[in-house]
């Protein structure tokens, strides 16, 4: 009974996640904002569905699903760093390198860097 209640409510919260990040992906006006939907809400309401199915397996059918897990993490890993790419892409598309502010070190911002400033010297970079 408590097995079924938590899948349940997994399930319930792996929908409304989902649903709230399938809206926010068409409501929002913004590319970075619309990066926000499907990274955030729609991850979690995957791994909340596979979790489900994951605790499904071991009550129920009494065997794990190691495959579920390992699903979870590759999502949970990818997700972010599938994210990092597409906000580095729009800002170095959409905003002018003079235009960003300053790194704080010597190097200038990774997206933007050619490959002749990054063969140079350290002391010889300038921040845009």
């Amino acid at each position: 009974m408590l097995a079924e209640l938590v899948i349940s409510l997994l399930l319930v919260i792996g929908g409304v996640f989902g649903l709230v990040g399938s809206l926010g992906l068409l409501k929002l006006r913004q590319p970075m904002q619309r990066l926000h939907a499907p990274t955030k809400a729609t991850t979690i309401g995957v791994g909340a569905a596979l979790l489900a199915s994951v605790i499904y397996a071991a009550t129920v059918k009494g065997d794990p699903s190691w495959q579920e897990l390992l699903i979870i993490m590759f999502l949970f890993i990818t997700s972010p760093v599938t994210a990092n790419f597409l906000s580095k892409a729009h800002l170095h598309r959409t905003i002018p390198p003079e235009s960003l502010p300053a790194t704080g070190t010597d190097s200038p911002w990774a997206t933007l860097e050619t490959e002749d400033a990054a063969q140079a010297p350290a002391a010889d970079r300038k921040a845009p």
